[in-house]
């Protein structure tokens, strides 16, 4: 069996050239004589590796001095609570409602403090992203928190939300590197790796260095404060070893792309393909306001249960994996991050026309 085109939302697919270079390095890394993964995180080709993954980033993003770059674990979801944990110094904050991640993020300040919901798109199962032009932002809010891209519900923020002055705190886990992005407009930007940087067990959070301090809610955990690990350059305790050494490899295969912005033509042109195929289509179509569509997560349906499951199963004989939509909303969803590439796409769309076709 040779690859198949993976359409996973996470884990999901890696430049092939980087499992190729991870491959030929697995026995033997550098001369050292071990892998990476069995290499203590002292060492000195460790601390090469981890360093030179955050100068790439740092690189790639345009990321200012006076923000911190840290490479944790626990996933999205724990930064859920580390966030209020480390910024709730009035106990409120505003969150905007575009989907499931949000929510619960939504959901997990509420143990810390107020959580005050200023928008919502549940309304029409999160396919918009609601006007954020003038949100009802309490004065006293710590920060305004959003989810960028809606892995989901396929929906992305293309405007920032006017947060009045507030920091602002997104969870880029979707959307990480797949565009140039203006780090100074965040206090907190924050995703897990597996859907567009490297293997699920990393989080990097890029944190504005005002915002790391001493103060933080009583029985914050050491392990959860930013200051712990901003301290000990993400060396604490060890560090996920492996997964960064693999998320520095994405980093220099992004650099070798072109960087972000050639990243964001390439993914737009991606993009494209499909939502033209889509807006085309008699039998299938997206479900996402056009304004608001993501370039990284396509969910699409055909109307008819039984012929979604359809097209998932004849799909995977195909050679195109993942392809189910997320068990919340039923459907497909094809995920297109920046190391799919475009030919997978093209082909994607080819055999939705050749389904078309047989099942019109």
């Amino acid at each position: 069996m040779g690859r198949v085109y993976n359409f996973s939302a996470g884990p999901a697919v890696l430049p092939e050239e980087v499992l190729k270079e991870a491959a030929a390095e697995m026995l033997d890394y550098r001369g050292t004589g071990m892998s990476v993964m069995e290499m203590s995180h002292r060492s000195k080709a460790y601390e090469e590796i981890i360093t030179t993954a955050e100068k790439d980033l740092r690189e790639l993003m345009g990321i200012p001095d006076n923000y911190k770059v840290l490479f944790l674990q626990g996933g999205a979801s724990q930064q859920f609570a580390m966030i209020p944990m480390n910024l709730m110094k009035n106990k409120k904050a505003a969150y905007i409602i575009t989907g499931q991640w949000a929510k619960k993020a939504y959901q997990e300040a509420g143990l810390y403090g107020e959580a005050v919901a200023v928008a919502s798109s549940a309304d029409k199962t999160f396919s918009y992203i609601p006007d954020c032009s003038d949100l009802p932002i309490p004065e006293d809010a710590d920060y305004v928190y959003i989810c960028e891209n809606n892995t989901i519900y396929g929906t992305k923020f293309w405007q920032l939300p006017n947060t009045k002055g507030k920091t602002l705190v997104a969870d880029v886990s979707s959307c990480f590197l797949s565009e140039p992005v203006d780090v100074t407009k965040y206090g907190v930007i924050y995703g897990g790796v597996q859907k567009n940087i490297g293997p699920a067990g990393v989080v990097i959070c890029i944190i504005r260095e005002d915002l790391i301090t001493e103060d933080v809610l009583p029985g914050t955990p050491t392990m959860l404060r930013y200051k712990t690990h901003a301290d000990n350059g993400s060396m604490y305790n060890t560090p996920p070893a492996y997964g960064i050494y693999i998320c520095g490899k994405v980093f220099q295969w992004l650099k070798k792309q072109g960087g972000l912005a050639a990243m964001k033509e390439y993914n737009e042109k991606k993009a494209k393909i499909l939502y033209d195929f889509l807006d085309g289509s008699k039998l299938f179509k997206g479900t996402v306001q056009k304004k608001d569509r993501s370039l990284m997560n396509v969910p699409f349906v055909t109307g008819n249960e039984e012929l979604d499951a359809k097209f998932v199963k004849e799909a995977k004989a195909a050679g195109f994996e993942n392809l189910k939509g997320h068990r919340t909303v039923g459907g497909m969803r094809a995920s297109i991050y920046n190391a799919m590439p475009i030919e997978g796409v093209e082909k994607l769309v080819a055999f939705m026309g050749e389904f078309e076709k047989q099942n019109a």
